[in-house]
């Protein structure tokens, strides 16, 4: 069996928001995917390697370093390989760009949750943090919501400045509060350790979307936060007990397992109850939702190599 190579650039110009949101709901729909993470960290550097295996859907293993300072000389914080392999045979079938499947991935589960939970309505979006996943945020939220009208803010203000630059629906803040205020959605990709968005700066119908934290003592939101939201995730088995931002309250008894309403193999209650409602979901991105993306991404790969022959 031939092997595909998929780069990022090839990839990237094929592929559609809305149809990988509903392949991410029908891989929900199969046997519950078999997922093992491993990390290994230096400081604060990680090495992370992730696999899945889905009944009839295949395996993938995608393995990933997270240096946060390489930013300082210009190199990508994040570097990796998507690895594919067929269920029937456990044949490799493609090696996929880690930043391909990355982008499409992080965003499209975000995506997922934010046509489910977000007020249909929303028009006014806010991407805190302006590096590599808020540029794929704001592709992912402006083809989903392509009226919406966007701010940018980023603890240096220049990169906030510097990803609105170009764009007619995005703007620059320097104001959290005020921005957080005024926001239909509110999505964070930040790598904070220490809360970064006050409970106290909610607003009723709003709708959170959290990214950044993936490490145990890494969170975005503070416990007010957490307390005045319907909570969502996309796996209770990836999120509840790896990640801070829930893991830390729910060990400190400020919410409890109970809170947590759904994941996404619980896809149908995933809905507000009222425009007032305020939800938040929790973007663990595992090993399950690489893997069905990146078999969203080859087959969508193999359909465009058969129509051009």
């Amino acid at each position: 069996m031939d092997i595909e190579y998929i780069t990022y650039d090839e990839g990237n110009a094929l592929l559609n928001w809305f149809e990988l949101a509903k392949a991410i709901q029908i891989g929900h729909q199969r046997s519950k995917a078999q997922v093992e993470d491993t990390f290994i960290y230096r400081k604060e550097d990680t090495l992370l390697s992730r696999s899945a295996w889905i009944d009839g859907l295949g395996l993938a293993v995608k393995s990933a370093t997270i240096f946060p300072h390489n930013s300082i000389v210009s190199i990508p914080k994040i570097n990796g390989a998507v690895s594919l392999f067929s269920d029937k045979t456990g044949v490799l079938e493609a090696i996929l760009d880690f930043h391909l499947v990355t982008k499409w991935k992080t965003a499209g589960d975000s995506i997922t949750a934010a046509l489910r939970l977000a007020r249909p309505d929303s028009k006014n979006i806010l991407i805190v943090g302006a590096g590599t996943v808020g540029h794929s945020l704001y592709d992912a939220y402006s083809s989903t919501f392509p009226n919406a009208i966007f701010q940018v803010w980023n603890r240096t203000h220049e990169k906030a400045i510097s990803m609105a630059q170009g764009k007619s629906n995005v703007s620059a803040t320097d104001n959290l509060e005020t921005a957080v205020r005024n926001a239909d959605i509110i999505s964070c990709a930040t790598m904070c350790k220490e809360p970064i968005i006050n409970g106290d700066w909610l607003m009723p119908g709003q709708h959170i979307d959290l990214i950044g934290a993936y490490r145990p003592d890494m969170r975005e939101v503070d416990d007010l936060s957490l307390r005045r939201s319907s909570i969502f995730v996309d796996s209770y088995d990836t999120t509840l007990e790896h990640i801070g931002e829930l893991k830390i309250p729910l060990d400190q008894k400020v919410i409890s397992e109970a809170d947590i309403l759904a994941d996404f193999y619980q896809i149908n209650n995933f809905k507000r109850s009222s425009d007032s409602e305020i939800t938040m979901f929790k973007n663990g991105g595992g090993a399950h939702l690489d893997l069905m993306v990146a078999r969203y991404i080859l087959d969508v790969w193999k359909r465009n190599k058969n129509s051009e022959t």
